[in-house]
């Protein structure tokens, strides 16, 4: 190596700092008071982007953000339920006028639904229509309202990225989950994919995150009861369930330049649970 040339772990610095660069990208994350919207928002702020926390958990986004800032994040806070069409639309006008666009949206707001159709309730003849309306307006028409609010305001400036959240039960049938969460999430995959296609002309990349059993409060607050802990976790061949900071990497990934010819794909992120057959499911055995 010549005196001049510089060492391998500066030009690595370097590179990973040009990859997985966002400092200043303007970025909204919905569902961001707790679990892995408020680690998507962790991955942003800390990494330098100013972030735009959304919830309709008043307290929770306050504390969110106070936990954010003491850390030395860029935050702010928006008090919204995208389920309301009319709120998200007031929401990214606001951001027009305040920040002039958005270079990264986060779809990420949902909620779980019980009971699933183990369960004589879940049935397809019995489940609540009030469940599934909620369900829908939160997890599919919400995220909708969102990419189409994200996509206003970033097509005038030929560029961003909007990372949707979507699930694994969106990807085959899960009978621990309810109809109209696997259904909602199914027609997210191709929500994106559709807005990946019309979008790219305009250089704004659309992608979805998939994750699969998570702790966090989307199937309610408190700890599953442990036999329903160990049924999931028999169908994961990493054997736990995953943790909210373990969703940042991708989200960083998706939301930076490392990603930059990446649109229309859909990420699992599940412990290795969407490559396990029934097949290979009974050879594993009880784990």
């Amino acid at each position: 190596m010549s005196p001049a040339a510089s060492p391998p772990e500066a030009l690595g610095d370097a590179l990973r700092r040009r990859l997985f660069d966002v400092t200043g990208l303007r970025t909204v994350v919905t569902g961001a008071a707790s679990g892995l919207g408020y680690a998507m928002a962790e991955a942003m702020a800390l990494s330098g982007a100013h972030v735009i926390l959304v919830d309709r958990n008043a307290e929770g986004l306050r504390a969110a953000q106070d936990r954010l800032a003491q850390q030395g994040g860029s935050v702010e806070a928006e008090v919204v339920d995208v389920a309301d069409q009319a709120a998200v639309e007031a929401l990214f006008e606001r951001l027009r006028e305040r920040h002039g666009g958005v270079e990264v949206v986060f779809a990420n707001a949902g909620i779980g639904a019980r009971p699933n159709i183990l369960h004589p309730d879940g049935g397809l003849d019995r489940l609540a229509l009030d469940t599934w309306h909620r369900v829908m307006d939160i997890n599919l028409h919400g995220a909708f309202y969102t990419m189409r609010g994200a996509a206003a305001l970033m097509k005038p400036k030929r560029r961003g990225a909007i990372v949707v959240t979507a699930s694994t039960a969106g990807l085959r049938p899960e009978p621990k989950v309810s109809y109209a969460y696997v259904t909602a999430k199914a027609a997210l995959v191709n929500l994106v994919r559709q807005a990946a296609l019309e979008l790219a002309p305009w250089g704004i990349r659309v992608n979805a995150i998939a994750p699969g059993p998570f702790h966090t409060n989307i199937g309610g607050p408190g700890p599953r009861p442990p036999e329903d802990e160990a049924a999931w976790i028999r169908t994961i061949p990493l054997g736990r369930f995953g943790e909210p900071p373990e969703i940042q990497g991708l989200a960083l990934f998706l939301a930076s330049p490392a990603s930059s010819f990446v649109t229309g794909a859909v990420y699992p992120i599940d412990g290795g649970a969407s490559a396990l057959t029934q097949v290979t499911a009974d050879s594993l055995g009880p784990g």
